[in-house]
């Protein structure tokens, strides 16, 4: 090119021109001359500006159950980076790395960089963190009391594992009874004793539990007839919200061999027939199995007996709810709790949990939240707002502009109730605390929309949430007129379905 333009120029540029001026004819020639190739399918394409860039992840910090870590990484760009959970069961992880372990396992945290006009988006690139445990607790098994079993009929063993963990069953008489491992239903096969084991593997948390047994005595029928009715009937939702899962107390033989169950739902229009080895009764309803209760006829070889008491689907699930607190970095609020859904009446029961306070220290303190208080439907029409507060009242706020003395508002309204004549919790007064979390009533562990999530919120009216006499609030604009009295607003909710 320098060759080309000289050239052009001839051997010597003009005395009387200044360096400057040839130098800027030099541009516009090269320029208009990289223009014509390119037009002419020459080589010179035009230069990709946007430079690539990588990532990379610092030390992986220890992660212990229950508690919080802080994941860095780097891009090579300068560019700041922004993380992620890709197991959300595990781990919940903010856009700022702070990383919180739900459950034991693999959390995996996701890094990411969007990249700008000088750079390209970087690849993304993963973490994996070990959620660990401090020592193993110790364990034990206790059955509950042993039901009455007939000659080709069935019934249900329990057994509760101190540490919560779901347990297995066997037959140590097999001849005699056969025992389904998960469900604990046994069946009669022949007179006798029947010998029930339950077992608890253990896991991160707990050492395996000692066995225990329970004996059952099979006896026979008086008379041959239609088997009754089963009952001690329980359901839950199975792998997703479109199919439930039945499990069966017991069902009196009639005397002859239970050979198979009719399932119909009510109201009507859903039905499945099993064998009697199904345990437990899984059926499928298509898109969702909200709003049915379910009735179950055990048949044998004189017919199909009566139906069961209907049994409503009720399911146990996991919440986590984050409020960004932007004053408070990395601490955010969040609540973690759990709760029971009823399909059959699209209702939620028992929501209770933890609420940290992000003006304190790591690990932050939390205010047991123990009591569901409130319930009803969102304004979106898919779901309902469920609160679990502090204390035995709603009361929260001061009453104000229709709020209730607890509805979230606007930040001037969060002032603790019973001011200004009541003592101020953190001068020894008492103060109520709410979290109010959505859920979705076709199915809770659907992720949430920006409209769902934006009608969650939480207040802190105790001793150390208090802010002179107004209360840590985390709010949305959208839905409640301005974000919380110190800018918190809700960053996500997880739900998770408890195994």
């Amino acid at each position: 090119m320098h060759t080309f333009i000289s050239r052009i120029l001839g051997p010597a540029r003009p005395r009387s021109w200044p360096q400057a001026t040839h130098r800027a004819l030099a541009l516009v020639l090269g320029t208009g001359l990289a223009g014509l190739l390119s037009a002419c399918g020459g080589g010179l394409a035009p230069a990709t500006l946007a430079k690539s860039q990588t990532l990379q992840f610092g030390p992986a910090p220890t992660l212990i159950l229950g508690q919080s870590a802080q994941v860095s990484a780097t891009a090579s760009s300068g560019l700041s980076v922004s993380f992620s959970s890709l197991t959300l069961a595990v781990c919940q992880v903010l856009d700022t790395g702070r990383v919180t372990a739900l459950s034991t396992g693999s959390c995996v945290v996701a890094a990411n960089q969007a990249g700008n006009a000088d750079y390209q988006p970087a690849p993304q690139l993963t973490q994996t963190l070990v959620v660990q445990t401090q020592g193993l607790a110790a364990q034990s098994i206790r059955f509950g009391s042993a039901p009455a079993l007939t000659l080709g009929g069935s019934a249900t063993v329990t057994a509760q594992a101190s540490s919560g963990l779901a347990v297995r069953y066997g037959s140590l008489t097999p001849q005699v009874c056969r025992v389904d491992a998960t469900s604990g239903l046994v069946q009669g096969l022949a007179l006798g004793t029947c010998t029930v084991t339950a077992d608890q593997a253990g896991n991160n948390l707990y050492a395996a539990a000692a066995q225990v047994a329970q004996t059952l005595s099979v006896s026979s029928a008086t008379s041959v007839g239609l088997p009754e009715a089963p009952t001690g009937l329980k359901a839950r939702l199975g792998a997703d919200a479109s199919t439930v899962v039945i499990s069966i107390g017991a069902t009196a033989s009639g005397g002859s061999p239970i050979t198979g169950y009719q399932v119909s739902s009510v109201p009507a229009g859903l039905s499945a027939s099993v064998s009697a080895s199904a345990s437990p009764i899984q059926v499928a309803c298509g898109t969702s199995c909200a709003g049915y209760a379910w009735v179950v006829n055990a048949v044998n070889a004189q017919g199909t007996g009566p139906a069961s008491e209907p049994v409503q689907v009720i399911t146990d699930y996991q919440v986590t709810a984050t409020f960004y607190e932007p004053q408070t970095q990395p601490n955010n609020s969040i609540f973690t709790g759990s709760f029971s859904f009823n399909s059959t009446t699209r209702s939620v029961s028992g929501l209770s949990g933890l609420l940290t306070e992000s003006m304190t220290d790591t690990p932050m303190t939390t205010v047991p939240l123990s009591r569901q208080g409130v319930h009803y439907a969102d304004s979106t029409g898919t779901g309902v707002l469920v609160g679990a507060f502090y204390l035995a009242t709603n009361n929260t706020f001061v009453v104000a502009h229709g709020n209730e003395g607890w509805r979230p508002g606007v930040a001037s309204d969060a002032r603790y109730h019973g001011y200004p004549a009541a003592a101020n919790p953190s001068a020894g007064g008492v103060g109520n605390a709410y979290a109010l979390v959505f859920v979705n009533t076709d199915d809770p562990s659907v992720a949430l929309s920006s409209a769902q999530l934006q009608q969650t919120a939480y207040a802190d009216c105790t001793a150390l949430g208090m802010m002179g006499a107004s209360c840590m609030t985390g709010t949305a604009a959208a839905v409640y007129g301005t974000v919380g009295t110190m800018g918190a607003y809700p960053l996500s909710q997880v739900v998770v379905r408890k195994p």
